[in-house]
């Protein structure tokens, strides 16, 4: 992008500099509308779509009434006396009025005005604030994030009507430039992390936030490939997000992402959902511990039936109705890996098919993948129990990312126990809870213990 300068008074050197910056022959949506306004020329610049069209005709219809005597002295005063709206900012450089002008801000240039008149009367389109499918509550309210920041910060803002309540927008991305706000309480926030948040997020070199969040998750912090374990926690629910605000946290909100990122997070973090706000303690306990032993048993059932396998003179009496009965063509160990492939086949099976064929295919796949996988003799009924548990109990916590680091080390678990037997289960085990104890956070705390002020 060429040097940029300062706008000057003359309306035709503002419009030839924006009409060499910007595509404004080529690109149909960059539109360039010329009138006068009390005698002066004035050249508007807007993105097609971006704009309401009943509030520009009210400003024009104003516009058409101001007189040659009526016209101030300069855009200030232009600004004060002649536009009927509200969000009306004065830019004098142009980094700004582009930067305004392509985020769908109308931008004015008048005559004889050094500085140009920026009116944000733009509108994004949005869909419906409605519940997300993943974090769903049983009760509480049935909004959630939107693609649009203005709106995320507003359900928020709705929620705690407290003075200390700041959100500090940025921008990331040298081409992209998108929107980045930083939401704390100012008297609840931990002070080391909030500086170290916003000298991050200062720092990031990258051309744009290809996929949004993700993407400045990445230029936040670069995680180790070895570490599957998530080092933010994400969440589409503005009342989650509010929660986590006034527990002195730090929320940040990325234009074109439906979701929240929450700073900073432990495991116990991880493993929350919106209905532990909303019931009483003895069942918010209850519902936690539940979630909590059934993650572990996604983690280490499939192995410890392995093990056992492997051992049965180990297996107690009273536990010998587990021990596998039928004939064993494939052995154990490729059985439940095949088996947690074809899981994620159907799963992401069920992601692509159209919502109307949905069901039916789901209990065509059922039946091929249960009863008739059995008798075809390719799995044993036993392990198609356990992996069926293991499938339908990864839905009880609502981390995505949570879910697939704990599938990783089901999986390393698995191949260690079946080279090692028992040797292999404890070396699995030890490199579980060191890839959660060494797992640091974006403040540097242990993944186990998050200090909040």
């Amino acid at each position: 992008m060429p040097d940029m300068k300062k706008v000057t008074a003359s309306r035709e050197e503002n419009t030839a500099y924006m009409n060499r910056i910007l595509p404004v022959k080529n690109s149909f949506d960059i539109i360039q509308r010329d009138i006068y306004i009390g005698g002066r020329a004035a050249s508007f610049y807007f993105i097609d779509g971006f704009t309401k069209d009943e509030t520009m005709l009210k400003i024009l219809d104003s516009f058409m009434k101001v007189t040659k005597e009526d016209m101030p002295v300069d855009a200030t005063a232009f600004s004060r006396a002649c536009i009927p709206y509200v969000e009306v900012d004065i830019i004098g450089d142009f980094d700004l009025v582009l930067k305004n002008v392509l985020s769908g801000v109308t931008c004015l240039f008048v005559e004889g005005y050094e500085a140009c008149i920026a009116i944000d009367c733009r509108t994004y389109p949005a869909r419906s604030v409605e519940e997300p499918d993943k974090d769903k509550s049983l009760r509480g309210s049935r909004d959630g994030f939107v693609e649009t920041i203005v709106f995320n910060t507003a359900l928020m803002r709705r929620r705690i009507r407290d003075p200390h309540l700041i959100m500090e927008m940025t921008e990331v991305g040298d081409s992209s430039r998108t929107d980045v706000a930083i939401c704390f309480m100012e008297d609840r926030v931990d002070k080391e992390l909030l500086d170290t948040v916003r000298k991050r997020i200062e720092n990031i070199s990258t051309d744009a936030l290809r996929m949004n969040q993700q993407s400045l998750a990445e230029c936040l912090f670069k995680r180790k490939w070895y570490n599957p374990f998530p080092k933010f926690k994400f969440t589409e629910r503005p009342d989650t997000a509010s929660a986590c605000l006034l527990e002195g946290k730090v929320v940040i909100l990325v234009d074109n992402s439906p979701s929240a990122m929450i700073l900073p997070t432990s495991i116990f973090d991880m493993i929350e959902e919106a209905n532990d706000y909303y019931f009483p303690t003895l069942t918010n306990v209850y519902l936690k511990l539940a979630r909590g032993l059934i993650t572990i048993m996604t983690v280490f059932l499939t192995p410890l039936f392995l093990l056992f396998m492997q051992n049965l003179n180990w297996l107690p009496k009273v536990f010998a109705f587990v021990a596998v009965k039928d004939t064993v063509n494939i052995p154990l160990i490729f059985q439940l890996l095949i088996l947690e492939i074809a899981i994620d086949g159907l799963r992401l099976a069920a992601l692509n098919t159209p919502s109307m064929l949905s069901t039916p295919l789901s209990v065509i796949a059922g039946l091929v993948m249960g009863e008739f996988s059995v008798n075809s003799g390719w799995f044993n009924s036993e392990v198609m129990l356990y992996m069926a548990f293991v499938a339908v109990a990864n839905y009880t916590q609502p981390n995505f990312e949570l879910g697939y680091a704990l599938k990783f080390m089901r999986l390393e678990l698995l191949i260690l126990t079946a080279l090692f037997n028992w040797w292999g289960f404890v070396i699995g085990c030890v490199i579980i809870l060191c890839s959660i104890c060494f797992n640091k956070t974006l403040s540097g705390r242990s993944y186990l213990n998050v200090k909040l002020n």
